[in-house]
């Protein structure tokens, strides 16, 4: 991943430094577990536990002649171990040692991503709360709905995350898998009791049939989970930019001292963070389709995926943190217009207020739904730019027979929406704190 989108966390947690203490540590549990079995020397494990050390330089140069990383890798442990170094990778095959090093390094890389949505989740809850009786236009269709409120809006986009948090911890669990059981998965080299022993001391599953890989499919829910994750956050950078949209303007992100939004024009202010989430949600996606494209291996094996899965989880993980960290940033400096939001819901004379209408006529006077819908219908469709729905009513000879003023006064107050509002926030969120 590009220095732009990246993170220091990830840098780390994706190093090739970070890898081979991965693949180390995988050598060394075998090697401890091995010992106890009486497969190989106490000694040996001994020195494997205490010498092991890799030299990433070391590791490159004799991969040049072998032209395979994990023997080069192997090699250069038992270098530094010395003569036990003989019983590193005993009764291995190299992706029994690869597959379960990177259960690890993804459910660990899991662990930051679940930690840094939950501030996200912190700062969408704070919005969502502030705001649940402001009142602003739902849209369907990006036409003007029926009344809403800012903070019930947020809310839906919050259970969305919940939902998603879920799926990842869901995966990581699916993703925790232990796979020691040789090179088509037999274990015909060693005993079964060592695999579940490592795995136990791992905390992993093991995987019971395995090929000589762990299925990807495993590995595919892992991106889908992230890309179902940053979906959730396109969809919100995407209310956020209509929102910003300058016959709306409900919402501005922030703008810092000195920041300039056009090199044309002094007066812009963009939504550069909601369309930056925007572009690197596709660019997730992508990645995912690559990872699913990975699941049909050829028979016990093939590398097709090693070459994707090198470019793909580094990147996918990088994304969703990098996108995670600049939504959070994007929430907590975002401006949130009050006031023009209850004026845009004024525009089009109250329009937005026509179901309630619909609902008096036919709940209090009995009128057949058709001949409501078609009377409130023709009220709005007819208004001048300078009307308002509640004065037309007032004003015709038909409506009017069945409103008075503080009927129309509390229909177009939006209480009894704010109620309903304020009943379900409260479910919602006191189930969740």
């Amino acid at each position: 991943m590009i220095s732009r989108y990246s993170t220091d966390s990830m840098n780390e947690q994706f190093s090739a430094e970070s890898r081979f203490e991965y693949l180390k540590k995988i050598e060394i549990e075998c090697a401890v577990v091995q010992a106890s079995m009486g497969l190989i020397p106490a000694k040996a494990a001994q020195d494997i536990k205490k010498k092991s050390k890799f030299q990433i330089d070391r590791i490159a140069e004799i991969e040049k002649i072998t032209k395979h990383d994990i023997i080069a890798f192997v090699s250069n442990l038992a270098e530094n171990v010395g003569e036990n170094g003989r019983y590193i990778h005993f009764g291995l095959t190299s992706s029994d040692v690869l597959d379960t090093a990177l259960s690890l390094q993804l459910s660990d890389a899991l662990d930051i991503i679940i930690a840094e949505v939950l501030t996200l989740k912190k700062e969408l809850v704070k919005i969502s709360i502030q705001h649940k009786k402001t009142i602003c236009a739902g849209r369907t269709h990006g036409v003007f709905a029926e009344i809403t409120t800012f903070g019930f809006k947020i809310a839906g986009f919050i259970q969305e995350l919940d939902r998603n948090l879920n799926r990842i911890k869901i995966a990581k669990q699916n993703i925790r898998i232990c796979k020691l059981s040789g090179a088509v998965g037999t274990s015909s080299a060693l005993p079964l009791e060592f695999e579940k022993q490592v795995a136990s001391r791992l905390n992993l599953t093991v995987e019971a049939f395995a090929t000589q890989v762990i299925p990807r499919d495993r590995h595919a829910e892992v991106l889908s989970a992230l890309t179902l994750l940053t979906s959730g956050f396109e969809r919100l950078a995407i209310e956020f930019r209509h929102l910003q949209r300058s016959e709306v303007s409900e919402v501005i992100e922030g703008f810092s001292k000195g920041q300039k939004g056009s090199s044309a024009m002094p007066h812009k202010k963009n939504p550069i963070s909601a369309e930056n989430i925007t572009g690197l949600a596709r660019l997730m996606r992508s990645y995912t389709q690559a990872s699913y494209e990975n699941i049909a291996l050829w028979h016990e094996r093939d590398i097709s995926h090693s070459s994707v899965e090198r470019v793909v989880f580094p990147d996918a993980f990088q994304l969703a943190h990098y996108m995670t960290r600049r939504l959070k940033d994007l929430v907590k400096g975002l401006y949130i217009d009050k006031e023009k939001m209850f004026a845009n819901t004024q525009k089009l004379g109250g329009v937005l207020y026509s179901s309630h209408l619909l609902l008096h006529l036919v709940e209090k006077h009995q009128m057949s739904r058709e001949e409501a819908y078609s009377l409130v219908q023709k009220l709005a469709h007819s208004l001048k730019d300078d009307e308002h729905l509640k004065d037309k009513i007032l004003k015709d000879k038909k409506a009017s027979q069945f409103f008075t003023k503080n009927i129309l006064a509390e229909i177009f107050s939006g209480r009894k929406h704010l109620a309903s509002i304020d009943k379900r926030m409260k479910e919602y969120f006191n189930e969740r704190t």
